[in-house]
């Protein structure tokens, strides 16, 4: 049944729709990078698509992340956290994953940056921003976005900023999204402006709305469900 589940043809199919969005808005497929979501997928799941060439993966609880790679012997795969972080477990985090992209706040910066700074290493990360100004939402807000961008700038030398992520407040929504995306652009686009920074990722788009996402600028998609099929029931106890 797994086989069915993540399955090449789902992949293929993927990378289809990709190559399709990236025809009509003119970009180039290489452009764009995805990311295989396998939140709560066995390590099993993660070798049979890494199988088929997918290279970037990405993972809510870093628990969950370390024992997939513990249990695959697949060392060039690069492993994104993509999970709300609190600064309590930014220990756990810092330098161990190829990029960040739930940066939120100035308290998370500080508490990833202590660890760095003792490891003398560094970590890349995108800011999430709560595109949407939901509160039951993680996200630094929009008019906040500048203060955490200055704080990392000037007190946090181990972080590296790469661009902006989002999670739109409507799911699976298709093209009822794209506004929000259109939004994300725009804030990166000030932040170059004024902070003479490049930021060239933004991460946005999953498997309902990529498309959209895509046309909007996006350089990452994120996409879970359509890659591995539904997520299998888990208890989320223990996961960090």
């Amino acid at each position: 049944m797994m086989e069915v589940s993540a399955g090449r043809p789902r992949y293929e199919k993927v990378l289809e729709r990709m190559a399709n969005a990236c025809e009509k808005s003119g970009r180039k497929i290489d452009d764009v990078r995805l990311v295989a979501v396998s939140k709560f997928h066995p390590a099993a799941d993660v070798e049979r698509v890494a199988s088929y060439g997918q290279i970037d993966f990405g993972e809510n609880y870093v628990q969950e992340a370390m024992q997939k790679r513990n249990e695959l012997d697949l060392p060039d795969l690069r492993w994104h956290m993509i999970g709300h972080v609190q600064s309590r477990k930014a220990p756990a985090v810092a330098g161990k994953f190829v990029l960040l992209h739930t940066l939120d706040s100035i308290k998370l910066s500080n508490a990833l940056e202590k660890t760095l700074n003792s490891k003398n290493i560094g970590q890349t990360a995108l800011i999430e921003v709560n595109i949407g100004g939901e509160e039951q939402k993680s996200g630094v807000m929009a008019n906040e976005l500048p203060q955490l961008v200055e704080h990392v700038l000037a007190h946090c030398p181990h972080l590296k900023l790469e661009g902006l992520m989002c999670l739109p407040p409507v799911f699976d929504a298709g093209e009822a999204a794209r506004p929000f995306f259109a939004r994300l652009r725009l804030l990166r686009d000030e932040l170059r402006k004024n902070f003479d920074l490049p930021l060239p990722q933004l991460s946005m788009g999953m498997s309902g709305d990529f498309e959209w996402a895509i046309a909007e600028g996006a350089t990452i998609v994120r996409v879970g469900t359509d890659i591995f099929g539904p997520r299998p029931p888990k208890m989320r106890d223990g996961l960090i």
